[in-house]
C-alpha cells in the first residue's frame, strides 16, 4: 500500500489536486439491504462487494451532480472522486456533517449507521459550509472486542497488517499462518466491526437496484470457487470489486476458509488446488488440507475415547 505514502502531499493540500478549489461537497450512498445469513460451508463476502463495483455507480451519480452544478453555475470547474484519489474522505465527511469517525476508524451516520459509501465533488465555487459532525461513540467499545484479529489496537487506531479486509484484499502474498485461523470463512473483506455498532439500529434498507446483492455472492460455494480458471474468474467478477484480488488472491482466501471450516468433503478440491500453477494457491491449499486432516484425527480420538468409556 505504498501509494498512501506517495500521495501524502496531495492529501495534505487539496490545492495540489485542484489549485482553484473553493469548496468540497461530500455525498453518501446507503448500501444496506438487510441481514442475509451465510449458508454452512459457504464463504462470506463483505456487504459492499456483494453487488457490482460501487465506484461506477458513484461516478455516474457524481457526474450527474456535476452536470446539475454546471447548469446552475455555468463555467464552474469540478472534479469528482470516489475512494480512488488522494483525498482523506472520512475527515472531510466529518467536517461536512455527513458523520463521525468511529472507534473502528470508519464513518458512522446517525441516520443510517455504518453502511454507506462516500463520494466527493471538488469545486471552484464558494459554498456555505455545513456544520461539522461530533463524535457519538461514548463509552461503547463493541467494535474493538468484535474484531477477530484484534486489529483495532485502541479506540481510533487500526493496525492494517492484522485487519481481515487488508489480509484478504490488499495483501498480495502469503497470509501469516498465525492469522489464518482467525479469518474464519471470510473470503473477501470483513464487516464485524461495522456490524456490531449500535447505531445500525437506524439503518434503512435501500431499494436502490445498484446495491442489491448478487445471488452468487450471498453465500458463495467455496469448493465451486476453487474450480475457477483465469478466464472463468474474469468473466464472473468482471464488474465486481472482487476482481481486485485476481484469481490467485481469491483462491488463496478460499483455501484458508475451507481449512477453517474443516469439512473433509473439500479435500478432493484442495488436492487439485495443490497442483495449481500459482504457488500462492498451492501453499494455502496444503495448509488447508493439514488443518482438515488434523481435525479429522482429533475427531477420531474423541470418538475412540467416548467408546472406551
Amino acid at each position: 500500500m505504498g501509494y498512501l505514502q506517495r500521495q501524502e502531499p496531495k492529501r495534505a493540500d487539496l490545492h495540489e489536486i485542484m489549485p482553484e478549489i473553493k469548496s468540497l461537497v461530500v455525498v453518501a450512498l446507503n448500501y444496506y439491504t438487510g441481514d442475509e445469513p451465510t449458508a454452512r460451508n459457504a464463504g462470506e463476502v463483505a456487504r459492499y462487494a456483494r453487488f457490482d463495483d460501487y465506484h461506477s455507480t458513484m461516478w455516474d451519480r457524481l457526474n450527474s451532480l456535476q452536470s446539475f452544478v454546471l447548469s446552475e453555475y455555468p463555467g464552474t470547474n469540478a472534479k469528482a472522486y470516489c475512494d480512488t484519489g488522494p483525498i482523506t474522505e472520512r475527515d472531510f465527511a466529518m467536517r461536512a456533517g455527513v458523520g463521525w469517525i468511529g472507534k473502528h476508524t470508519n464513518l458512522i451516520n446517525r441516520g443510517i449507521g455504518n453502511w454507506f459509501f462516500l463520494g466527493e465533488l471538488l469545486l471552484d465555487l464558494p459554498l456555505k459550509q455545513d456544520a461539522p459532525e461530533t463524535t457519538h461513540c461514548g463509552t461503547c467499545s463493541r467494535c474493538l472486542t468484535a474484531c477477530p484479529t484484534q486489529a483495532i489496537t485502541a479506540p481510533y487506531q487500526l493496525d492494517a497488517r492484522r485487519c481481515i479486509s487488508y489480509l484478504t484484499i490488499e495483501l498480495k502474498g502469503s497470509i501469516p499462518p498465525e492469522l489464518r485461523p482467525l479469518i474464519g470463512n471470510r473470503i473477501y473483506g470483513c464487516d464485524d466491526c461495522l456490524a456490531v455498532c449500535p447505531w445500525n439500529k437506524f439503518a434503512v434498507k435501500s431499494a436502490d437496484p445498484a446495491v442489491q446483492p448478487r445471488a452468487d455472492l450471498l453465500s458463495p460455494e467455496l469448493c465451486e470457487l476453487l474450480t475457477l480458471t483465469d478466464q472463468s474468474f474474469n468473466e464472473r467478477f468482471r464488474n465486481s470489486p472482487i476482481r481486485r484480488t485476481k484469481r490467485r488472491g481469491l483462491l488463496r482466501n478460499v483455501c484458508v476458509a475451507l481449512g477453517n471450516i474443516g469439512d473433509h468433503s473439500a479435500l478432493p478440491y484442495l488436492a487439485k488446488a495443490c497442483a495449481d500453477s500459482e504457488p500462492l494457491i498451492r501453499e494455502h491449499a496444503e495448509w488447508a488440507i493439514e488443518q482438515i486432516n488434523r481435525r479429522l484425527e482429533s475427531d477420531k480420538k474423541c470418538i475412540s475415547n467416548s467408546q472406551a468409556h
